[in-house]
């Protein structure tokens, strides 16, 4: 990782007297977030902002706060000194983190079983993963409906358009690729488990596994020959 990712700056814009996030990478873009700033992306840029409508005293505070995630998780923050702070908040694992380790299951698995058995995490009808997402998404649509707002009405029919279309494809199609691994049960012909057993019947006793060898890649052929062409 470059080390200029690891670097941020939090200060207060002296022309819009805005408080600025900038630089860092995702995971400090992930950090700011929950300490609640706002993504802006432009065109030539991108930084973080404070939301609108907090007084200064509240911006002092999120900022702080910013500070102190930012550099517990080992960052190097330049701030305006109202910002700084000696306190270094633990970090609790993510809900994010916990999902992504299914898709680390999914690369170590061997098989066609243990492939399905993570993606059950995700489509099981009841508790799964991508049923969560639908609830949230509703209940999301359903605070937008008495917000009051004119354009609240259209935000809360757009999430039950992404829960009942987007969402709804995403889970059929899961839910079919995983129900068609249960049903294979099949090893994955390019992984193996070495178990770092020797044979009974094996002569070579200097073996240290029955693993087969790795397949061997055909040799490139090389391109044809040019024919020179005669200058006139």
């Amino acid at each position: 990782m470059p080390l200029a990712d690891r670097v941020l700056t939090i200060h207060r814009d002296p022309h819009s007297q805005e408080v600025l996030a900038r630089g860092g990478d995702i995971e400090a873009h992930s950090l700011l977030q929950r300490a609640g700033f706002i993504p802006v992306v432009r065109v030539h840029e991108s930084y973080h902002r404070a939301p609108t409508g907090l007084d200064e005293d509240d911006e002092s505070r999120l900022a702080t706060e910013a500070v102190a995630r930012l550099r517990a998780g080992g960052y190097h923050v330049d701030c305006d000194a109202g910002f700084g702070t000696d306190r270094r908040p633990a970090r609790d694992l993510p809900l994010g983190a916990a999902v992504a380790q299914l898709a680390e299951r999914i690369r170590q698995a061997t098989t066609t079983d243990e492939v399905a058995d993570a993606l059950t995490e995700l489509t099981a009808s009841h508790d799964g993963i991508l049923a969560a997402i639908d609830q949230v998404l509703t209940a999301t649509a359903e605070f937008h409906d008495g917000l009051g707002d004119a354009a609240d009405a259209h935000i809360a029919r757009r999430l039950r358009y992404l829960a009942e279309e987007h969402l709804h494809v995403i889970r059929t199609g899961l839910a079919h690729t995983r129900d068609a691994l249960a049903d294979r049960h099949a090893p994955h012909p390019g992984r193996s488990t070495c178990t770092e057993q020797v044979p009974a019947h094996e002569r070579e006793r200097s073996a240290v596994c029955a693993c087969p060898p790795p397949p061997r890649t055909a040799p490139v052929a090389p391109p044809p020959p040019v024919a020179a062409r005669v200058r006139r």
